[in-house]
């Protein structure tokens, strides 16, 4: 009889072990995930960066101003996270596309078009890497919401994680309310 006790203590204790592990490793790659992402971005945040600093002493030239997107005069990015950056260079790639559009003789110049052509690549880049994040972290969350995951998630010290876009936010307020509701 003592065997058979010591023997479903074992089989339950294999079984937990093993749902452990099954959660361990959706969180960990998960994670992985989100990190290809942030890394992603990151480079495409650099890269629009460096494109709109080249464009600005041509705007400044050909539209006789003094100052021309002085927000990233005070860039540090070793202070700033890639949300804050993320806002600041959308911020500023607007103020770039409108000066543009209310500037017919900027499209006249090769070197405003050549880096146009490669913003907007840029930009379909950094949008689907976004889109990719959130869906990551969608994903992410919803292990950090659901049992028993989120036991495994309380153990291991997973946080949730933060959005790149309000909508997404939203939309995931919606699956929250919806899975509260089927409850």
């Amino acid at each position: 009889m003592n065997y058979e006790v010591i023997l479903t203590i074992l089989t339950i204790l294999c079984f937990l072990a093993l749902i452990f592990v099954i959660f361990k490793n959706r969180y960990n790659f998960s994670i992985i995930k989100i990190q290809e992402a942030e890394d992603n971005l990151s480079i495409f945040l650099d890269k629009e960066k460096d494109l709109i600093e080249r464009s600005i002493p041509v705007i400044k030239k050909e539209l006789k101003y003094d100052e021309y997107l002085s927000e990233l005069d005070g860039y540090d990015k070793e202070k700033m996270n890639l949300f804050q950056l993320n806002k600041i260079l959308s911020h500023c790639y607007n103020e770039l596309m409108a000066t543009i559009d209310d500037n017919e003789k900027l499209l006249k110049s090769d070197t405003i078009n050549k880096i146009l052509l490669e913003l907007q690549d840029n930009e379909e880049d950094r949008i689907g890497t976004i889109k990719f994040y959130n869906d990551s972290v969608t994903k992410y969350n919803k292990l950090i919401r659901s049992f028993p995951s989120n036991i495994i998630g309380l153990l291991c010290g997973y946080r949730k994680k933060d959005f790149y876009s309000d909508e997404d936010k939203e939309i995931e307020e919606i699956i929250n309310k919806d899975e509260e509701v089927g409850d």
